[in-house]
């Protein structure tokens, strides 16, 4: 089976530097997202920004399953770093994701489980996986790159507190706002996934007024491994 490769960003600038090099063959707008479809190299692809939340991400992959038939999803962009070993310019690939702003503990669930689906995590593709760890052998970044959990939640999280106790109940390796919207809706359409997130900041505050440069680097740096990705699977 050819595979066709959807790639989700949540802003502008983290899709900006893939379109420029894509082929495009058709675009389609709906539900508020452009999508562009051509090719990368010799890989069929489809590029799009989802908008930020969960809500926004799910649906973005819903578009791209059933207007597009993807195979695959990445999803790039920003992170805050949830682990002192990661520093500001690093890369996470998720292992998994989770909810950490999903809460229905009074009726015995776990914090973070989404009641009566029995599932709290919902894990990334290997095979993906191991194809972003060899990209980063060959992409020109700066940073390492960590393996582990992303936890998701319609937060920007700027406060120790929040970002101590989130680290505490979900032992991940870093925060945003669409990863996990979209593992579950690959889940359930059973697509491969996986979230590759470049560290913006740190997640407590500290770094909030250089945000905006971070963020640009992060979405230079996650275009350049997403590239690398492609190129490789080819």
């Amino acid at each position: 089976m050819k595979r066709k490769i959807g790639i989700i960003g949540a802003m502008e600038i983290e899709v900006d530097s893939l379109k420029k090099e894509i082929t495009i063959s058709r675009i389609l707008s709906k539900a508020g997202m452009e999508f562009n479809e051509g090719t990368l190299g010799n890989t069929d692809v489809v590029v799009v920004k989802s908008g930020i939340c969960k809500v926004n991400a799910a649906l973005c992959v819903q578009i791209l399953v059933d207007d597009f038939e993807v195979t695959h999803i990445i999803n790039t962009g920003a992170a805050g770093s949830l682990d002192a070993k990661i520093d500001i310019g690093d890369f996470v690939v998720s292992t998994d994701a989770v909810y950490h702003d999903v809460d229905a503990t009074v009726f015995g669930y776990k914090k973070g489980e989404i009641p009566q689906t029995g599932r709290l995590e919902f894990p990334a593709d290997k095979w993906m996986i191991e194809m972003i760890k060899k990209a980063a052998d060959t992409a020109k970044i700066s940073g390492k790159l960590w393996d582990g959990r992303v936890c998701s939640g319609d937060q920007f999280i700027s406060e120790n507190s929040v970002k101590d106790k989130i680290k505490k109940e979900f032992d991940g390796l870093c925060t945003e706002m669409e990863g996990c919207g979209i593992a579950q809706a690959c889940f359930l359409n059973e697509i491969p996934f996986v979230i590759l997130r470049a560290i913006s900041d740190k997640a407590d505050g500290s770094d909030i007024m250089d945000y905006p440069e971070f963020e640009k680097k992060a979405a230079r740096d996650c275009a350049a491994l997403t590239e690398a990705f492609i190129k490789n699977i080819e």
